[in-house]
């Protein structure tokens, strides 16, 4: 007979009728791929009206720890299929994720976006040698943010400054104040953060997506000029279609040309997504064998 500690062992293990359901998809889309599979997920849409006081919906260091509980005991060699949504975050944190699952699975990982990989999570989404999006999938521009504001929305502004001051010095008096809401240096900051992006992005294409080709950086180069363009994208916030991305010469491959990933894939997302709206999860991270890391709103763990 189980001793009352391991009951409750038990119990927690099981998890609520919302983990039985999204683990049960898990497990069976990890069936059908024959890889092992990670979801990574943010519930900053269905808890719109707190995303502004958490920044646990972000990508963030505090991830890496539910990474490597999932990833440990996973064979390696099967390869990983990381399915995403969120709406990006940090740039360290997000270089310090793709190059520890570089690390564990070298390039045979697949990113499959069932709804939305923003900002840092489309970068991650580069990093992959492959993303599996849907007609109702959507990447999203990768030039960085700087406390809320687009660096190169900044920059643009500044040479905008400079260049009609040049022109007539009395427009000093207009300019002074819209320049003066800048801390000092940051122009500086938003010029470095622009380069890490890029670089960060070229680096992974040119050795995972595009490693086997042979204008690899030239490709990799075509696609962050467009998605780190703040001139071509207009907005951060910009939804980009899988059709888009792949005109950029993005591997991108079909979720509706396998119907059975597909259904796997969206059983998957739908259970996840209600584990999100119904419960106090804001973040979820699990492999197929139901380990998980779950960020809660009254836990924060």
């Amino acid at each position: 007979m189980p001793s009352w500690p391991e009951v409750v062992n038990e119990i927690r293990a099981t998890g609520s009728a919302h983990d039985v359901v999204r683990r049960k998809y898990l497990a069976a889309l990890s069936e059908v791929t024959g890889r092992n599979t990670i979801i990574y997920y943010s519930g900053w849409l269905q808890k719109s009206e707190i995303a502004g006081l958490l920044s646990g919906f972000e990508v963030n260091d505090s991830d890496k720890h539910g990474f490597m509980a999932t990833v440990h005991k996973l064979d390696k060699a099967r390869g990983l299929d990381l399915v995403l949504h969120t709406p990006g975050g940090e740039m360290a944190a997000t270089e310090s994720i793709v190059d520890y699952l570089r690390a564990m699975f070298g390039a045979n990982i697949r990113v499959i976006v069932p709804q939305l990989a923003m900002s840092a999570g489309t970068m991650i989404a580069l990093a992959a040698n492959e993303i599996v999006m849907g007609r109702h999938s959507n990447l999203g521009p990768i030039d960085p943010q700087l406390q809320g504001l687009p660096a190169h929305g900044v920059i643009e502004e500044f040479t905008r400054a400079a260049t009609e001051i040049a022109a007539d010095p009395s427009k000093v008096a207009i300019w002074q104040p819209i320049i003066a809401k800048y801390p000092p240096t940051f122009i500086g900051e938003c010029q470095n953060a622009i380069a890490w992006a890029n670089d960060l992005v070229q680096r992974w294409l040119e050795t995972g997506m595009f490693a086997k080709e042979r204008k690899a950086a030239a490709k990799a180069l075509k696609v962050v000029e467009e998605l780190g363009s703040h001139a071509v994208t207009k907005s951060h916030a910009r939804h980009i279609s899988a059709d888009a991305v792949k005109k950029l010469g993005v591997a991108v491959k079909s979720l509706e040309g396998d119907q059975k990933l597909q259904d796997a894939v969206l059983s998957l997302h739908h259970a996840t997504i209600q584990t999100l709206q119904e419960t106090g999860a804001i973040k979820i991270i699990e492999n197929q064998s139901g380990i998980a890391s779950i960020q809660s709103i009254r836990s924060g763990s």
